[in-house]
C-alpha cells in the first residue's frame, strides 16, 4: 500500500504539472497565432509603440507608400484589426476578431481556406468566417457560406469559411477587405493596424526591417520576432504567467511531501528487514541500490501514467471545433515533468534513507523496530 501511494502522489503531481504546463503553452502559442497564420507577411510594420498584436497604436495610410519605398520591399500591404461583437442571425452574440486585408496582395490571409478563397472577400459585403467561430454562433447547422451576420449593425455575408489558428480572447475570427473592415469599425483618420511586408527574393527580411525602421522611424521586425514579442509581452506583464507557476509549484509540492511522507512510512515499516541485511553483511551502498530501485520503479509508473493521462485531456480537448484547439502537449514539458519529479523523489529518498543509513543494526532487532 505503501508503494502504491508513492505511484498515487507521481500520478497526481505528475498530471497537475503536465497539463498546467501545456495550459500556459498553448495559450502563449494563440497570443501569437494571428502573426503566425498570417500567410506572406515577413515583417510586420508598426507604431513604435506598440508592443504586441492585440494592442496596436494605429498609423496612417501614407505610411504604406513610405514603406514601398523602401529597398528590398516587393510588397507592403496595410492590415486593419479590430476587436468587436458579433452577432449571429439569432441574435447570438460573441467576441471577436475582425481582420481586414488588402484586396491586391491579399497579405495576411489565413494559410489554410476550408471552402472558398481569398478572392470570393470581393463579393458584396462578404467576410470570412473560421471554422470554430461558425460552430460557435451555429452549432447545429452545416458548415457552409451563405449566412449572414451583423457587425456593428452592419450586414455581413459569410462568403468563404477558413481554418485559422485561433485568437488570443477572440471567439469568432473574421477576415475581410480592408475598404470594408474600416466600415465596420470606424477608427478616424489612422486606419492601418499594422504595414505586412514581403521581402524580395534573396533579400534577408531581417535587414529589409532594419531599413525600413531607419527610413520610416517605424518600428520594424521580423514575423519571428514580433511573435517572440508578444509572447514576452504577456508573460512579463499580465499574471497569466504568475498564475500557472503558482499552480504548477504547488502541484509539485504537493506531490513531493506525498511521496516523501509515503516514503518515510514504506522505510519504518521495513526497517527491521534493513537491519537484518545489514547484519548479513549488505552494505549501504548496496541498500540504497536495492530501495532507489524499488521506489524509482514505483515513481516511474505513476509518471506514466500522470503523462497518459495528461495527454488523453489535450486530446480530447483538441477537436477543431473546441474552445481548447490548437492545445497540445510538446515534448519537452513531459521532459521537463520527468526532471523536476525526479528531483523530488531523490529529495524525500535522501530524507527517507537516513534512518537506514544510520540505523544499529544490534539495537534495531533487539528492540524489534
Amino acid at each position: 500500500m505503501k508503494l502504491l501511494g508513492i505511484m498515487l502522489g507521481m500520478t497526481l503531481a505528475t498530471v497537475l504539472i503536465a497539463q498546467q504546463g501545456g495550459l500556459f503553452y498553448g495559450l502563449m502559442m494563440r497570443a501569437q497565432n494571428i502573426i503566425a497564420d498570417a500567410r506572406g507577411a515577413d515583417i510586420w510594420i508598426m507604431h513604435p509603440e506598440t508592443e504586441q498584436i492585440n494592442l496596436a497604436r494605429r498609423l496612417n495610410q501614407a505610411d504604406v507608400f513610405r514603406v514601398r519605398g523602401v529597398s528590398g520591399v516587393a510588397d507592403a500591404s496595410p492590415l486593419f484589426s479590430s476587436r468587436l461583437r458579433i452577432s449571429g442571425g439569432d441574435g447570438t452574440g460573441s467576441a471577436g476578431l475582425l481582420i481586414g486585408l488588402d484586396a491586391t496582395t491579399w497579405i495576411g490571409q489565413p494559410r489554410k481556406f476550408l471552402i472558398g478563397r481569398a478572392s470570393d472577400l470581393m463579393k458584396p459585403d462578404a467576410i470570412a468566417i473560421d471554422r470554430a467561430g461558425f460552430r460557435r454562433l451555429w452549432p447545429n447547422e452545416a458548415i457552409g457560406p451563405g449566412k449572414t451576420i451583423e457587425l456593428n449593425g452592419r450586414r455581413a455575408v459569410i462568403a468563404a469559411i477558413t481554418d485559422a489558428d485561433p485568437a488570443f480572447g477572440a471567439q469568432v475570427i473574421i477576415h475581410t477587405r480592408f475598404d470594408r473592415a474600416v466600415r465596420y469599425v470606424p477608427t478616424g483618420r489612422r486606419t492601418v493596424s499594422f504595414i505586412l511586408v514581403h521581402a524580395a527574393d534573396g533579400a534577408d527580411p531581417a535587414d529589409v526591417a532594419a531599413r525600413i525602421s531607419s527610413a520610416t522611424g517605424l518600428k520594424a521586425i521580423t514575423r519571428q520576432q514580433f511573435s517572440a514579442a508578444t509572447i514576452r509581452y504577456y508573460v512579463s506583464k499580465t499574471g497569466i504567467a504568475i498564475n500557472f507557476a503558482t499552480t504548477i509549484i504547488l502541484g509539485v509540492i504537493v506531490g513531493a511531501a506525498i511521496v516523501g511522507l509515503t516514503f518515510g512510512l514504506f522505510v519504518s515499516d521495513n526497517l527491521i528487514h534493513y537491519a537484518t541485511l545489514k547484519m548479513l553483511g549488505v552494505t549501504n551502498t548496496q541498500l540504497v541500490g536495492m530501495v532507489a530501485l524499488q521506489v524509482g520503479i514505483v515513481a516511474l509508473i505513476g509518471f506514466a501514467f500522470g503523462i497518459g493521462l495528461a495527454t488523453g485531456f489535450f486530446e480530447l480537448v483538441s477537436r477543431p471545433t473546441s474552445a481548447l484547439r490548437g492545445f497540445y502537449l510538446p515534448w519537452w514539458i513531459p521532459v521537463s515533468t520527468f526532471a523536476i519529479m525526479a528531483l523530488a523523489v531523490m529529495l524525500a529518498m535522501i530524507v527517507g534513507l537516513k534512518r537506514v543509513l544510520t540505523i544499529d543494526p544490534a539495537t534495531a532487532l533487539r528492540d524489534g523496530t
